[in-house]
């Protein structure tokens, strides 16, 4: 029976008569952003750092780090196996305009204790993400907080 078959409205967007789906693209940044989280989580740094263009900014407590092999030594200082959880993120709005994209996505960090879960950090991430060949890097990530990293009312 030749029934008829439904396509979302992300799958019938053009980007500017080039001939790629808005939508596809779209899918890979967040893709991308997804991958960071689970290539942290896991202690894959060779994987995360490829995320970043090579000369990618990392923006953090009004720390910037610059350059895709000083984010990565910085990521590793500061995510060593004892301190690793899992990033949980979601609602990401993303715009993109050609080979270059915008996302601004919600996350929430937890790591195991011994009282059980803890919310250790809240927050969005705001990128600014390019095309590179077939992928899509981070050319800047913003980390902006949620209150102070350590829970306190920052009182």
């Amino acid at each position: 029976m030749g029934g008829v078959r439904s396509v979302g409205p992300a799958l019938r967007r053009r980007d500017r008569g080039v001939g790629r789906v808005v939508g596809e693209d779209e899918d890979q940044v967040r893709r991308t952003i997804a991958a960071y989280s689970q290539h942290c989580d896991d202690g894959r740094f060779d994987q995360w750092s490829d995320l970043f263009a090579d000369d990618a900014h990392l923006v953090l407590a009004g720390r910037t780090t610059e350059g895709r092999d000083d984010i990565r030594r910085y990521m590793e200082s500061v995510q060593p196996p004892e301190a690793r959880g899992k990033h949980i993120t979601s609602h990401s709005l993303v715009e993109v305009d050609g080979d270059t994209a915008v996302a601004h996505t919600d996350y929430l960090f937890v790591r195991a204790g011994s009282e059980g879960l803890a919310l250790v950090a809240t927050g969005r991430y705001h990128d600014q993400l390019v095309r590179d060949g077939s992928r899509w890097r981070f050319r800047r990530r913003e980390i902006s907080l949620l209150g102070p990293p350590d829970g306190s009312t920052g009182d």
